[in-house]
């Protein structure tokens, strides 16, 4: 079958591989990246169990996009997680979101274009603008249980 094999020779940059052959291409790419919170809240005018104070373990997918650098990669994936960590998550972790978030009622679907803004918001700032080539979100879905979500999309949010 398929044995395991050690390659023979590490390739080396400069020496198997040129830093101009690093770009393959010069088309806009999508990254993904997921993360989890658990967040209380309770939502108004609505009859149901919802109603109550409860609580969610969230799911969050970003879909961003943008151009390659030299080296052939869009965006680390350990910014956008710094991102989230630092600029986002802070208001929605182990938190009662009616009282974290904007004055609004905390549904996925209001929850999801907050979301959406505030990654935007951190794309736009000059330093990442430079760093990282016509970077824009495509797209946030907010999974409320692991079969329900709501999502907002770039073209809804910039033509709407």
């Amino acid at each position: 079958m398929y044995g395991f094999r050690i390659v023979d020779k590490l390739q080396k940059i400069n020496e198997d591989i040129q830093p101009n052959q690093l770009k393959y291409h010069h088309k806009r790419v999508l990254v993904s990246k997921e993360f989890t919170f658990d967040a209380a809240h309770h939502l108004h005018c609505y009859e149901g169990k919802c109603k109550n104070l409860h609580g969610h373990t969230y799911k969050v997918i970003f879909g961003i996009s943008g151009f390659v650098d030299e080296r052939g990669l869009m965006m680390d994936f350990g910014d956008i997680k710094e991102i989230w960590k630092k600029e986002i998550e802070i208001f929605l972790d182990h938190r009662y979101l009616n009282e974290t978030l904007p004055l609004m009622n905390t549904t996925a679907e209001n929850m999801v274009v907050w979301i959406y803004e505030k990654m935007a918001e951190a794309l736009k700032q000059q330093d990442r603008q430079e760093k990282y080539a016509g970077a824009r979100v495509e797209f946030v879905r907010l999974f409320e249980t692991p079969t329900s979500y709501a999502e907002a999309r770039r073209e809804w949010m910039e033509n709407e």
